[in-house]
């Protein structure tokens, strides 16, 4: 079994490789190996049987993958193995990661926008961490001009994109886990918020969410519960869920690819708007 793991894993460098070249392919396959290690060696510590990873590769852009995932057997013991496991993997991806965004966008180049060829082009939404970063590094950006990111910095921003997305607090994400160990039971309130949230992105900002809502609907209404559902959790473990959620908020992209909003493709299928 430790073959199809070995194969899928240099299967993705290769079309991380094909897709974005070698310095993205390292940045990502860095990021995404920690955060998927991060699980597995917390499994391992609470005795927990569990995979090696099993990275996806994608030979498309825009990323070259779709990430990485391990498979945990057997029961939860309690809340406290449960937050570990599900958090162990976004904060491990998202300190591998910064490294690679600061030395990214400090290497990042303002460019013309009238000097990209056409069809090279892709906008990209700009996490608060990435904000504040730019304004540090770069500064203020002139009319016309954006910031073509070096490939350590788009890896980042894709190890960000794929940590918001892992610690949305639903269902069997890493987030899910987060939030049932805190909250228990009334984390539901937490998921129907959760929908609401993105079905209100979807229709205002980027289409795209409009497929996660309907899997989380499918597939994320519940949480299964640990052994000991009754036991809660220490106060070092709810400062750290705090730190998880700013983690959350730093990573997370309203509109990742800002020209897939409903506006935008109405307009492409022919409808105008004379107010805008």
């Amino acid at each position: 079994m430790i073959y199809l793991h070995i194969l899928l894993f240099l299967m993705t460098i290769a079309s991380t490789i094909l897709v974005g070249g070698f310095l993205y392919s390292l940045a990502i396959m860095t990021i995404l190996l920690s955060h998927e290690l991060g699980h597995y060696l917390m499994s391992r510590r609470y005795g927990i049987p569990s995979t090696l990873p099993f990275f996806i590769p994608l030979p498309l852009p825009p990323f070259g993958t779709f990430g990485a995932v391990i498979k945990m057997k057997g029961v939860v013991v309690n809340k406290k193995a449960l937050f570990d496991v599900g958090v162990a993997g976004p904060v491990c991806g998202f300190v591998v990661a910064l490294p690679f965004i600061v030395a990214g966008i400090s290497m990042s180049a303002v460019t013309p926008l009238s000097g990209v060829p056409a069809g090279s082009y892709m906008e990209l939404g700009d996490p608060l961490l990435f904000r504040i970063l730019e304004a540090w590094f770069v500064g203020e950006i002139p009319k016309g001009h954006d910031l073509v990111l070096h490939p350590f910095a788009y890896a980042g921003w894709v190890g960000l994109f794929v940590t918001s997305l892992n610690l949305l607090p639903v269902g069997q994400l890493d987030g899910g886990h987060v939030v049932y160990a805190v909250f228990g039971e009334k984390s539901k309130w937490v998921y129907r918020g959760v929908i609401a949230g993105l079905g209100i992105l979807a229709v205002f900002m980027n289409i795209g969410w409009l497929t996660l809502v309907i899997l989380l609907i499918i597939f994320g209404r519940s949480h299964p519960r640990p052994f000991d559902d009754e036991t809660g959790l220490d106060g070092s473990r709810k400062k750290l869920a705090v730190v998880t959620l700013i983690i959350f908020i730093l990573s997370f992209i309203p509109a990742p690819f800002p020209e897939m909003n409903i506006i935008n493709i109405l307009k492409e299928a022919g409808f105008s708007f004379p107010w805008l």
